[in-house]
């Protein structure tokens, strides 16, 4: 199985590189499924489902979250009767949604895990002993094919959970933080990526304009986040393929900015061997 994963699309700069591009990467990179985080790809913070089905509408999949998918208060009459949009699955059991989505493409089962992690983030439940627990009720289901976005702010949290998984899922990759990382390697069969990197503006602050947040940072003064409405846009995304039992044989990320060429960045390096984490 090839899979495609773009991290966190920021307003409508991500949306419309989305719409421009991802096919053309989808046919190139031969992909059979793209998985992408969404809560913030209505204005910056939230989903609502106008956006859901424009992400939808241009390719992508299924739908990851985080810490702003209750942002715009529509999700919560929708997410219910929505299965290709996913929330954190350690979020309390009350929340709407569902933060596990199993799906059949290309004739392979995959299951998508949504995560979140504490430092820095909205209360959850345990996210490492759910990420455990909830690993082992689709392997005992005999699904293969487990992909985690892993929605957090501390890198260390990010790793921890890539080690913890390895050989148990084919990728962990984590989204947040809207800045990617080059710490992309194959561990044990399974894929780690600290964080993929936003999609949206990328001559601005965390694909916001930057002005106004470099005036908050001298004075001290809240203000309000913008969007661009024109920028330099950036679609980076990370390509990896699966064997028949789940386990990641290659990965590597590309970007495509604008209308130029989509650029490979890097390609995951491999550990030899078997490196084991006892749990």
């Amino acid at each position: 199985m090839r899979i495609g994963f773009i991290g966190d699309i920021i307003g409508k700069p991500g949306r419309t590189i989305i719409k421009e591009r991802l096919q053309e990467i989808k046919l190139a990179e031969k992909l059979d499924v793209v998985i992408a985080n969404g809560e913030n790809a209505s204005h910056g913070f939230g989903l609502t489902k106008n956006c859901a089905q424009e992400l939808l509408n241009a390719g992508v999949d299924i739908i990851t979250s985080g810490n702003h998918i209750w942002d715009k208060k529509e999700i919560l009459a929708i997410i219910d009767d929505c299965p290709h949009i996913l929330r954190p699955h350690n979020m309390p059991k009350a929340a709407p949604g569902s933060g596990v989505g199993i799906y059949n493409f290309n004739q392979e089962t995959l299951a998508v895990i949504n995560l979140m992690g504490h430092y820095g983030m909205p209360q959850t439940n345990n996210v490492f002993e759910i990420a455990l627990q909830t690993t082992q009720e689709l392997k005992a289901q005999n699904i293969k094919h487990i992909f985690i976005d892993f929605h957090a702010e501390a890198t260390s949290e990010k790793r921890g959970l890539f080690w913890l998984l390895s050989g148990k899922v084919s990728a962990v990759i984590g989204t947040h933080t809207h800045v990617g990382t080059d710490d992309l390697e194959i561990a044990n069969g399974t894929l780690g990526l600290s964080d993929a990197g936003g999609c949206g503006c990328m001559d601005g602050i965390l694909g916001l304009e930057a002005k106004g947040i470099c005036k908050r940072f001298l004075s001290g003064i809240p203000c309000a986040f913008e969007i661009p409405d024109k920028c330099v846009r950036i679609l980076p995304i990370i390509i990896f393929e699966t064997n028949s039992e789940g386990e990641c044989i290659l990965g590597y990320k590309i970007r495509a900015i604008d209308s130029l060429q989509p650029q490979k960045m890097f390609e995951a390096f491999s550990y030899q061997g078997s490196i084991n984490v006892p749990v």
